[in-house]
């Protein structure tokens, strides 16, 4: 009896410790999930927003490959202007620098020498002029008198060669009376081009001596202008290539001033060099521009463009818009779940602000245009869709 009550006992006991510990471990798992929800609410709460950027789709644009040559800016007319007389210099009509045109005053040398000359030319063509004259009447009259047999025909033909003869006196005093009207002439030094014209080399009072060569100063036309780059013969071998007459002259070329993308001048080719330089492998071409506001001086260093293949339909980005890893360009394509994707890009020409994208995007994606800063790849982002042509960054 003792036994079976003990172990009725104990079979109570058990089960009432069976349901405090059911009970407990309830309580325990209700704490543990409370913990966790409370720590999924604290992460959430401090996780960082996402981030606001700017996204656009690309610009669909029609554009023309160039190559570019780099070259210097040459005058189409220099003139060294040199006396072709001695004598001093009596006036210096121009100012340094100033624009000339053609058939202004510039140099005035002392012509008092030259006239002197020139009166005495003229003395001595009026005397060879009475003598051809003189000459001239005596053959009339021997031409009378030989007709009747007066005179022997050999005085006829004296009077006949006295004719000639005063003839070519006249005509040598002639030349000499223009000789020295041309060195009266040359006297004033005029302007044979317009342009711009240097500093005066020599100033009133010095002798200019033609013995010396002296360069008395240099006029430079303005307008137009040349601009001289050499291409390699794969280059010009395609642009003869793209054009149905295999010839380069007239093709359009553009110039662009070292530092100044903003004034673009527009040309064309209007020489290339007969043979290839066997040196440098390359062949000279010549391009001609328009210069009427007259920003392009010669000397200036320049970059020539010269159209490289037919147009074509490209989508370009703006520069701000395009990462750079080491080597490698990329983008960020915004995806429909608003999620970034790294996407690798392949450049092109630039055009302005904008850059052309050869490979890696479409023309429907988004690309994050501002803000590129602010992700890391797979980061969710708050996109605010632009149109990227009427933004001020692109022109």
């Amino acid at each position: 009896m003792l036994i079976a009550r003990f172990m009725t006992h104990f079979v109570r006991e058990k089960r009432r410790c069976s349901i405090y510990l059911i009970a407990f471990s309830s309580i325990i798992l209700t704490l543990m999930l409370a913990a966790c929800n409370t720590a999924t609410d604290t992460a959430k709460s401090s996780a960082p927003p996402s981030p606001n950027v700017k996204v656009a789709q690309a610009i669909s644009k029609e554009m023309t490959q160039w190559d570019e040559y780099t070259g210097r800016i040459e005058a189409v007319n220099e003139v060294q202007l040199r006396s072709r007389v001695s004598g001093y210099i009596e006036k210096v009509q121009f100012a340094a620098g100033a624009k000339v045109k053609k058939g202004d005053l510039l140099f005035l040398i002392d012509n008092k020498p030259y006239k002197s000359q020139l009166n005495f030319a003229n003395a001595e063509q009026e005397k060879a002029n009475v003598k051809y004259e003189l000459a001239k009447n005596d053959l009339a009259r021997a031409e009378k008198l030989v007709a009747e047999k007066a005179i022997s025909t050999e005085e006829f033909d004296m009077r006949s060669h006295a004719v000639r003869e005063a003839s070519a006196i006249l005509q040598s005093a002639q030349a000499s009376v223009y000789a020295a009207q041309l060195n009266v002439s040359y006297c004033e030094i005029r302007a044979p081009i317009s342009g711009r014209i240097s500093r005066e080399v020599l100033t009133e009072g010095n002798l200019v001596n033609t013995s010396d060569n002296t360069v008395l100063a240099t006029i430079v036309s303005l307008d137009p202008v040349y601009v001289y780059v050499d291409a390699d013969e794969h280059s010009i071998l395609n642009y003869r290539t793209q054009n149905k007459h295999h010839e380069l002259n007239g093709s359009p070329v553009s110039l662009e001033l070292n530092g100044d993308a903003k004034n673009i001048y527009q040309g064309h080719i209007d020489y290339v060099a007969p043979k290839e330089d066997i040196k440098t492998g390359t062949i000279s071409l010549r391009g001609v521009f328009d210069n009427h506001d007259e920003l392009l001086s010669p000397g200036f260093f320049a970059r020539m463009r010269v159209q490289n293949n037919a147009p074509y339909q490209a989508l370009l980005l703006p520069d701000k818009a395009i990462g750079k890893d080491q080597t490698q360009h990329f983008v960020w394509v915004v995806k429909e779940d608003d999620q970034v994707e790294y996407r690798k890009v392949t450049l092109g020409m630039r055009d302005n602000n904008l850059r052309v994208i050869r490979e890696g995007i479409n023309p429907q994606e988004w690309i994050v245009i501002d803000g590129i800063q602010k992700i890391r790849p797979n980061t969710q982002v708050n996109p605010e869709r632009i149109d990227v042509a009427s933004s001020p960054d692109t022109h």
